[in-house]
């Protein structure tokens, strides 16, 4: 299906008939109120749970490792939890469509506490490995079906609100997690980072089963049948190329037999999901994601921002260590004051959308955002620690106003029935992008460093490690090294402003200027009185 664009006062709601097969009008909900708020403070605290644990293992590593073992593969504890959230994401999506929201959230919910519960007690690496599988097949659910309840649960003029609030969390949530994990790891022990999600995660869940509430949704048509087989094909060839993306490059080389056969193993598995989706009555994938032009340019936009994150939070924090000099708390204030402007451009954005549109406010975010990566490497060398933060203070108002117009108006262009699909369509794309950078800018880092300082030069990490190391070397080769860095590290930011260029283009291109925001009618989860 095409959209083209409307003309008029900007992606304002527009009465859209069912399509074919597509259940009826929904029942009403609620007026918000308090019963709402506990919805939302439950959405808050998985959102929470979430984004914690993305950051909060990574300071315990050395704790862990002490206790466990198994230095040579502890990179699968973040990398084993990142395949099972984004290759779960499109099922989740689909799921949350077919049976509903809550369902979806409390066996999510389930599922990540029953993970961080295993993973308090595991007795070695492996199973410690194995438990945060368990624990990301959880957090697909938490991350998809939060983002998709709070456009259920608000009107469209309101849904800024939410999705500000649920940004902040992430936000906060992201910058406190190293703090936390190092305090928890060196005044208690390493498992309570794993232990503390339970009485988090355990208050959201009693919320949600308390207070939201889904009214049986009529239906036009014969019970919608689940399609397992695509769900099982999008979790194996996910898992696959993703594994593929992960250890490439780290475990063995590019090249090398193992990477060859990952990568033409999942491109048989991709096929074999092709052909599985096509012809599903239901499926998990459907192909209207990608044949409806605000869909597609949006999935492919966010994508791309995924790829640019890698640079700032990936590579910044050894930038600031290594080149400027700075403490590793120092280091993580250059980076986290991105996560400050960020929730307020958010919040501020729908008064920027109101009067442009959805795909201009966006335009104008990645424009700047952009501009502020294209000016990375003008900065001075060595330089002082205020200029790159400075650079991420801007990036983040930037990437406020473009991220959040994007998903509240592809949102606000479907019906219930497939406003989950669509989000975590989003979402996924997102992750593949951003796996799809740590691979693509590693690669490029370690190849500037090759060509600044010879063959024998190792990686990045292992250059970070060497000048970690007061006294080891003369100045004049640590000053080489560290304008090694710096050139590595400028190379990477051009590379996302490239991926940044490509998101305006995608966007100027295939997305209609005015979003097809459909007639607003609330869906069917409501609150329940208490």
């Amino acid at each position: 299906m095409n959209e083209g664009p409307a003309s008029g006062t900007p992606d304002l709601p527009r009465p859209r008939g069912p399509r074919p097969g597509e259940p009826g009008p929904k029942p009403p909900a609620p007026a918000p109120d308090a019963r709402r708020g506990a919805v939302v403070a439950a959405l808050m605290l998985s959102m929470a749970l979430a984004a914690l644990d993305g950051t909060i293992v990574s300071t315990a590593v050395p704790q862990i490792v002490g206790d466990l073992g198994g230095f040579s593969y502890f990179s699968w504890l973040f990398a084993g939890y990142l395949l099972a959230v984004t290759v779960t994401l499109p099922v989740y999506g689909k799921l949350s469509d077919t049976l509903g929201r809550k369902p979806v959230l409390v066996i999510g919910s389930v599922l990540f506490l029953l993970g961080s519960l295993l993973c308090a007690v595991a007795w070695d690496m492996t199973s410690l490995i194995a438990f945060r599988v368990v624990q990301g097949l959880g957090g697909g659910a938490l991350q998809g079906t939060v983002q998709t309840l709070a456009a259920d649960l608000y009107p469209l003029k309101e849904r800024p609100k939410i999705q500000a609030r649920l940004s902040t969390v992430w936000a906060l949530s992201a910058v406190a997690g190293p703090g936390l994990g190092g305090l928890l790891a060196t005044y208690a022990d390493w498992r309570w980072i794993f232990l503390i999600n339970l009485p988090v995660g355990a208050v959201a869940l009693w919320l949600i089963v308390r207070h939201l509430h889904e009214p049986a949704r009529e239906r036009s048509g014969p019970r919608p049948r689940i399609d397992w087989a695509g769900a099982l094909a999008i979790f194996c060839c996910g898992a696959v190329l993703l594994t593929a993306l992960v250890q490439g490059g780290v475990a063995w080389d590019w090249l090398s037999p193992p990477s060859l056969a990952l990568f033409g193993i999942g491109a048989a598995l991709a096929a074999a999901t092709v052909l599985i989706e096509r012809r599903a009555a239901d499926p998990v994938l459907p192909g209207w994601v990608w044949r409806r032009r605000t869909i597609a340019a949006v999935n492919l936009a966010l994508g791309c921002l995924g790829l640019l994150m890698v640079a700032p939070t990936v590579f910044l924090p050894t930038y600031a260590q290594s080149v400027l000099g700075l403490a590793p708390v120092a280091a993580g204030f250059v980076l986290s004051v991105m996560t400050l402007s960020w929730p307020v451009a958010a919040a501020l954005s729908q008064h920027v959308y109101r009067r442009i549109g959805f795909r201009d406010t966006a335009l104008v975010g990645i424009g700047a955002a952009t501009l502020v990566l294209l000016a990375f490497p003008l900065l001075p060398y060595p330089g002082s620690g205020w200029q790159p933060a400075l650079l991420m203070l801007a990036l983040g108002a930037a990437l406020g106003l473009f991220q959040l117009p994007l998903i509240v108006g592809v949102q606000s262009t479907v019906g219930w029935e497939e406003r989950g699909t669509t989000t975590a369509s989003v979402l996924f794309c997102r992750q593949i992008g951003q796996t799809l950078g740590a691979a693509l800018f590693g690669a490029v880092a370690n190849a500037v460093l090759t060509a600044r300082l010879g063959a024998t030069s190792g990686d990045l990490d292992a250059v970070a490690r060497a000048l970690d190391e007061p006294g080891a070397m003369d100045a004049s080769t640590a000053d080489t090294l560290r304008r090694a860095v710096a050139s590595a590290v400028e190379t990477v930011h051009l590379g996302a402003a490239c991926a940044g260029a490509a998101a305006f283009v995608l966007l100027l291109t295939l997305a209609p200027r005015r979003f097809p925001v459909r007639e607003e009618h609330t869906g069917p989860a409501a609150t329940e009185r208490a």
